[in-house]
This record gives C-alpha cells, sequence and structure tokens, in this order.
C-alpha cells in the first residue's frame, strides 16, 4: 500500500477534529423535552436561564445540555397507612405531574434529574399517611373516599409546588382493609340496608293506610251531602226525566205514569 502525502495526514486529522467539533456542538431535543444548558467554563447551570426548547440547537463543544421529559407523567405508589385507630391499610395511588418548565433550570440545580424519588414520592407518602391516619376503616371503604383524594392532593401540592413541580392530580385507586374489617363493614352496611329498606316499606304502608282512610272519610262525606239533598220532588223529577228518555226508546215497553211507589212511573216489559 502506498503511504500518504504527508499533506494528507494533516487533513484528515483536521477533517476528523472538525467532525468531532460538529458533533459536540450541536444538539436535538425532541417533542416533549427540553434542555438545562450546563456551562462549564461559565459557574455550569444558570438557576436563572430558560430551557431550551424542543428542535436543533449549536452549543460550544465545551458544555453540556441535560434533557428533561415536560410533559404530563405519572407515578405509581403503594403505601401501607395507619387508620385512626391504628389498622394497617393498604393504600393504592397515582400522581399526574410534571417539573415547572421556566424553572427547569432550577429545579436542576438544587435537586437534579432524580427529583422524583427526591421530592415527590416522599411528598405524597407523607400525605397519605397523615389524611388517612384522621378517618375510621368504615369511612375509607365508602363514603370518605373523595374526601381522602383531595386531602392528599392538596398536601402533597402544598409541598412539591415551591420545588418547581406543577402537581395536576392524585387518583386513590383502591384501599385495601384487613380481610376481617372489610368483612365486618359489609355485614354492616347490609344491615343498614335492609333496615333502610325495612324503614321504607312501613312508610310506604302508613301513607298508604292514610290514603284509603282520607279517600273513605272523602266517600263517606260526599254520600252524606247527596242523601240529604235528595227530597222527594227531586227523586220524583229525576223519575219524571228518566221516564222521558226511556219513552223515546226504540225498546218495546209500557209506561204507567204515576202508579210506581212514591208516584214515580211504572216500566213493564213487553
Amino acid at each position: 500500500m502506498e503511504r500518504l502525502p504527508k499533506i494528507g495526514i494533516p487533513i484528515i486529522i483536521a477533517f476528523v477534529i472538525a467532525i468531532i467539533f460538529i458533533s459536540k456542538s450541536t444538539i436535538t431535543i425532541d417533542s416533549g423535552k427540553a434542555g438545562v444548558l450546563y456551562e462549564t467554563f461559565s459557574g455550569g447551570v444558570l438557576a436563572e436561564d430558560l430551557p431550551l426548547d424542543e428542535g436543533f440547537h449549536f452549543i460550544a463543544p465545551w458544555n453540556n445540555v441535560i434533557v428533561y421529559e415536560v410533559r404530563q407523567q405519572e407515578v405509581f405508589e403503594k403505601m401501607q397507612v395507619l387508620s385512626s385507630n391504628g389498622l394497617e391499610i393498604v393504600l393504592e395511588a397515582s400522581a399526574w405531574y410534571r417539573p415547572k418548565y421556566t424553572s427547569l433550570a432550577a429545579l436542576h440545580k438544587e435537586k437534579g434529574k432524580n427529583y422524583l424519588q427526591r421530592i415527590i414520592q416522599p411528598a405524597i407518602r407523607s400525605a397519605a399517611r397523615s389524611v388517612v391516619g384522621r378517618y375510621t376503616p368504615e369511612q375509607l371503604y365508602s363514603s370518605k373516599r373523595d374526601v381522602i383524594q383531595k386531602e392528599i392532593f392538596e398536601e402533597t401540592k402544598k409541598i412539591v409546588e415551591k420545588q418547581y413541580i406543577d402537581l395536576e392530580e392524585i387518583l386513590v385507586r383502591d384501599v385495601t382493609l384487613p380481610p376481617t374489617i372489610k368483612d365486618a363493614i359489609e355485614r354492616k352496611l347490609k344491615q343498614e340496608q335492609e333496615s333502610l329498606e325495612y324503614e321504607f316499606r312501613l312508610t310506604k304502608a302508613s301513607k298508604e293506610a292514610q290514603r284509603q282512610k282520607i279517600d273513605a272519610e272523602g266517600k263517606a262525606e260526599a254520600n252524606r251531602i247527596l242523601s240529604a239533598s235528595l227530597t222527594d220532588k227531586i227523586l220524583q223529577e229525576k223519575g219524571i226525566q228518566a221516564t222521558v228518555e226511556l219513552a223515546k226508546s226504540p225498546n218495546a215497553k209500557i209506561v204507567v205514569v204515576g202508579s210506581a211507589k212514591d208516584g214515580l212511573p211504572l216500566i213493564l216489559g213487553k
């Protein structure tokens, strides 16, 4: 193999150095991410600097860029906590969070990329223990689930919002009680439901009896008024009206006027 000309070696070296320089001087940040610039000769990360947006960037080759996920993220937590009466409860929850975009440099400088383990997870566990400790197993199992979720969110948010983190939601996904406690609560709830159903049936029967009583009293009063108003002359007039209507009927009959009791018409069939 022929030797390369002496002038060719420096060109190759310069070309390789140029490639390395260019590769070190550019960075592409993907969608949903942002970069924190670390300046080697200018004090490292400046907390007040805004992050580098997604896209292509030129940087000095001696500097570095730390890339962060800035989209909404989710973390799951399964915790053992104590109720107000000291019973051990297993609580499963998830949190939606993201770093504050404009404070990304400060977050990196003060907390680092593992801010999830340093801040968010300990905050969720602390808030969950504090909140669950205020309630009985019965409340945790039934009526207070939404209240507990809201309180855990509010307490966790107070902790993390000063740490350059936006907490968007906490969802309590499951509350697991000791089997004996769960069975006892379910039996109690079933008994309460049956008691409510029995009271409802009693109330319904009582209202129906009251309705029938009022209806009967109304009919009796109507009959009393009607009886008091039916004089002999009114009955005769009604009888005459009925006779006229019957006389118009095409059916064969014999009507004897004034022959019935009380002077009412007597109707004889053919």
